[in-house]
């Protein structure tokens, strides 16, 4: 399974854009890359993933986390060059405009696809996926507006957790991170060198171009 940032606030490969938003694409074995988010601007979204030698019209699946224009802005554009991902949109996503295709609405927990599933819309406002890996879940989030600890407690209704990765908007509550083996923050985190601190073993940094191999 590989995980790649294509879109966030920082870059770890030349060539990239560094902008205010999310996106990562999650590769299986014998299923369609599923992107998570879509970061806020189509072009870099596009320029990204070119550059990345990801090809959009490949993607099976898109999930979005929230509405929140650094985590969908991307998408229409997206949609554009791609006629056939099958959407996943958290219930408070308006879903008007958008061209036919099918759309499942997520309220509830449910697989989304091969060993990736979503936490259900948590606090009506977000979704996360959790991805079964072989050293266990790893959870990926958007911006955390949940809150770090209560999407933690939704994903383990799924199994142990072994990480995390994505943006802990407002998140200080750094125990709820212990006892977890991979912790990546993202985007809009705003204490990642305290993080960094006290899971100095545990943690790597993000950007866009980071790859993830699990």
């Amino acid at each position: 399974m590989k995980i790649t940032i294509v879109y966030d606030n920082e870059v770890k490969q030349p060539g990239l854009k560094a902008d205010w938003g999310f996106s990562s694409l999650i590769e299986t074995i014998d299923a369609p890359p599923v992107l998570f988010d879509t970061g806020a601007d189509g072009s870099i979204l596009l320029h990204n993933m070119s550059q990345l030698k990801i090809d959009p019209s490949a993607i099976g699946i898109v999930v979005i986390s929230h509405p929140h224009w650094d985590h969908s802005g991307g998408l229409e554009a997206l949609l554009k060059v791609n006629k056939d991902a099958e959407l996943y949109l958290p219930q408070s996503f308006p879903t008007g405009g958008i061209s036919a295709r099918k759309i499942t609405v997520v309220k509830e927990p449910l697989q989304i696809g091969n060993n990736i599933f979503s936490t259900g819309e948590l606090d009506g406002i977000e979704q996360s996926l959790v991805v079964n890996t072989n050293k266990g879940l790893l959870v990926i989030v958007g911006c955390s507006h949940p809150g770090v600890g209560s999407i933690l407690d939704a994903a383990s209704r799924f199994g142990q957790v072994y990480g995390i990765i994505g943006g802990f908007h407002g998140f200080s509550d750094f125990k709820r991170l212990e006892g977890l083996s991979f912790i990546c923050p993202c985007h809009c985190t705003a204490h990642k060198a305290e993080i960094k601190r006290l899971f100095a073993a545990q943690c790597m940094d993000c950007g866009a171009g980071v790859v993830i191999d699990l």
